[in-house]
């Protein structure tokens, strides 16, 4: 902006853009010292995205090869990355009696406030792994859409979730699913199933 150029938000625009000015010769008047500054920068650039993608494929190559992430990934929103992330940080999930406690260690449940007997739901406790919440919440906003269309028991607990409770609510809802379904998973040995009218 210093220099009268504006470039519209978004990395794709911002690639666009950079390319029009250095590789295209276009009539942008930046002085060679900047332009060799924004080259070395593209170039860097390059090099991190080579690396990611090369991190990227060795985190497929795992999930292909390790049985637990396999079988992971059969969870609607649990991809390569949540997958291997979740055996890396949990493992076979033994450390936790039952899927409720693995969802409260990532923070997924609600708090609680008691006050003359009578406990209040509050927000999420947000407490153990960010990452991993993230990560999963991420995932549920991913397959909320296909997951509501269903016809499954969690589809219509979803559904009646969706019509009494705003959107990002019920997105945190089914992060707290599917932790509770990624521990059993991971302590059965079995893959998961979306049945037509079974319940979770």
């Amino acid at each position: 902006m210093e220099r009268g150029l504006v470039i519209p938000q978004g990395r794709r625009k911002l690639e666009q853009h950079l390319a029009a000015m250095l590789d295209e010769g276009g009539d942008v008047p930046l002085s060679p010292r900047v332009r060799a500054l924004v080259e070395d920068m593209r170039a860097e650039w390059r090099q991190l995205d080579q690396r990611i993608r090369a991190f990227d494929d060795e985190f497929a190559a795992l999930a292909r090869t390790n049985e637990a992430a396999r079988r992971l990934a059969t969870i609607p929103g649990i991809g390569v990355l949540n997958a291997t992330a979740l055996v890396a940080a949990i493992g076979t999930g033994a450390a936790f009696g039952r899927g409720r406690d693995l969802a409260a260690w990532l923070g997924l449940v609600p708090r609680q406030a008691t006050t003359g007997g009578k406990p209040r739901l509050l927000g999420i406790s947000k407490r153990g792994n960010g990452y991993l919440r993230k990560m999963l919440i991420h995932g549920a906003r991913a397959a909320l859409p296909s997951l509501a269309n269903a016809q499954t028991g969690l589809s219509q607990w979803l559904r009646g979730l969706l019509a009494r409770a705003h959107k990002n609510t019920a997105v945190v809802a089914l992060a707290a699913k599917l932790a509770r379904i990624v521990w059993a998973v991971l302590r059965s040995g079995q893959v998961f199933e979306l049945r037509r009218g079974s319940a979770l």
